[in-house]
């Protein structure tokens, strides 16, 4: 089973840590099940940029974007590359490191 290290987040996960998650995870749900409270405001349906990450290793052994997904990913805070909605992407054989964005664009937290 693949790892996806989290680096330091100072809300989410302030020391960072590795999970071991089963291949066809998403990120998101990998993250929850961890209790890694990341946000997603529309429940995973790819709706918004809440859930959005960086893939610091490993961005090429994820399932391919969707034109959804890249139309949403140009309002998020702090685009890179290598940015991918945690929702919308699935986790295959190889480990991943992943950074949490300091912001989104949400203004009021969900109650997840």
């Amino acid at each position: 089973m693949p790892v996806i290290k989290i680096l330091p987040h100072p809300e989410y996960c302030p020391a960072g840590t590795s999970i071991t998650v089963p291949s066809g995870t998403s990120i998101c749900e990998a993250l929850l099940d961890h209790k890694i409270n990341i946000e997603h405001a529309c429940d995973m349906s790819c709706a918004c940029t809440t859930c959005h990450v960086i893939v610091r290793e490993g961005f090429t052994s994820l399932n391919e974007l969707e034109e959804t997904e890249e139309d949403l990913l140009d309002r998020a805070w702090g685009l890179e590359p290598n940015s991918r909605l945690s929702c919308q992407a699935f986790l295959a054989k190889q480990d991943l490191v992943i950074e949490i964005p300091r912001y989104t664009i949400n203004h009021a937290k969900e109650n997840h």
